[in-house]
């Protein structure tokens, strides 16, 4: 090398080095303010208590969630005396099953959902079909596929294993003694006896069952209220952020994960759907997912949209605790025949992904890399307009995007004893 050429080669070093040491090698921690907002709004400190169920007078009750927890548990509430909520709700599994579509007493066409922090969504199942937790506890006990019980026996049930604790929250449950009153098994289900039992029994009686029955699914939802999600590395590490603690983010998450996250909320923009503190926004889209060849077509909100207008556990039926005319906007102002509600699904929360597989409605992908390849290839809808356009995305970058992911995983901020079957 000649001596001109040397000379401005060292020059142009040492005019760096001011620069290159202000600057540390690895640079995953430098966001711009909007980046950084961003970020907040993702963060499980921004996350409150779960908001008021008008339609559920008792949805914050300490007593009604102790029934609800021993209701949850309790495989008596089922056809064959095995199934009960937590068979499809396992704890260990983030209160879903890890099956691809959810088994009770036979095979149903949809993945299980997991309950936890569903106390904030006013949408629930993955097509909204019902707008309150207790209102979603009553469909599988009455469904063939799920619990395959009626609601007769369940009050029945209610009556004989906990007819104080009821009868101390709800009032007088009905006399159940007059069997021609009262068949041993009634209700409007798909059961032939019991069919025609429900059909015989007086109005009055199949409002006092009914009601009861609508009771027993609001102390479930007092229960599942308290299934909350906690802190994962990801909210470590942005409470760090917001400290400008260079170290404690660094501890947090590695370098691929941090890039992942800027993947996330920037190129990818995964945010769009998966928003807020719980990582999904509650609303419904349809994102192309291929349909289960097996499987009837399903229509996702289409369907859902009139299936919660028709319920007759919705905000507005007798059973509601609210009649006011504000707490059932959303059904007064709920669009069907939407277009865009074809084959739209609710995206479900993405912390603790990393133990929900499989994904999707019908449990059509077994992994992560799945679900980001689909994503990232964006194929036509079955049905309806897909959202989604491709990602271009690097294998190194998808590889980032399933770390940060991962990254999502946390305890439950729920006391250990709410998270396994009632002592006693």
């Amino acid at each position: 090398m000649n001596k001109p050429l040397r000379r401005l080669l060292l020059l142009t070093v040492a005019a760096a080095t001011p620069l290159l040491a202000a600057c540390p090698a690895w640079q995953p921690d430098a966001w711009t303010p909007e980046e950084k907002e961003a970020l907040k709004s993702l963060w499980i400190g921004n996350l409150a208590s779960p908001p008021p169920n008008p339609s559920n007078r008792y949805a914050q009750n300490s007593e009604a969630s102790a029934l609800g927890h021993k209701l949850f548990f309790d495989r008596r509430l089922s056809r064959n005396g095995n199934v009960s909520c937590a068979t499809c709700h396992q704890p260990e599994k983030n209160f879903t099953d890890g099956l691809p579509l959810a088994q009770g007493i036979g095979t149903t066409s949809r993945k299980t959902m997991t309950v936890v922090g569903t106390a904030y969504s006013q949408w629930q199942f993955w097509d909204g079909r019902k707008d309150s937790l207790w209102s979603q506890a009553l469909g599988p006990l009455e469904n063939p596929l799920e619990h395959g019980t009626n609601r007769m026996q369940v009050v029945r049930l209610a009556a004989t294993a906990y007819g104080s604790e009821y009868e101390a929250l709800f009032g007088p449950l009905p006399d159940l003694s007059d069997t021609s009153r009262f068949p041993e098994a009634a209700g409007p289900v798909e059961d032939p006896t019991a069919k025609a039992n429900w059909a015989q029994m007086r109005a009055e009686d199949r409002d006092a069952v009914t009601r009861a029955f609508a009771n027993l699914g609001k102390a479930i939802e007092a229960y599942e209220r308290k299934l909350v999600p906690g802190a994962s590395r990801f909210d470590q590490y942005v409470q760090a952020l917001q400290r400008d603690d260079r170290e404690a983010m660094r501890g947090a998450l590695s370098e691929d994960e941090v890039q992942g996250l800027r993947l996330f909320v920037g190129k990818a923009q995964c945010i769009t759907c998966h928003s807020g503190p719980l990582f999904t926004n509650n609303e419904f889209h349809n994102t192309g997912v291929p349909a289960r060849s097996e499987l009837s077509a399903d229509t996702g909100r289409a369907q859902g949209a009139l299936q919660v207008l028709a319920d007759e556990f919705n905000a507005k039926s007798p059973f509601s605790d609210t009649q006011q005319s504000a707490d059932q906007a959303h059904l007064r102002f709920l669009k069907t025949g939407d277009h865009q509600n074809l084959r739209a699904f609710k995206p479900p929360s993405l912390r603790n992904v990393a133990r929900s597989a499989p994904y999707m409605h019908a449990g059509q992908f077994d992994t992560l890399q799945q679900v980001i390849a689909h994503y990232e290839q964006a194929p036509k809808a079955p049905q309806g307009h897909s959202e989604l356009t491709p990602l271009h995305l690097s294998s190194k970058e998808r590889d980032q995007l399933e770390r940060f992911l991962r990254a999502l995983d946390g305890p439950l901020s729920t006391p250990a004893e709410l998270l396994a079957a009632p002592q006693g």
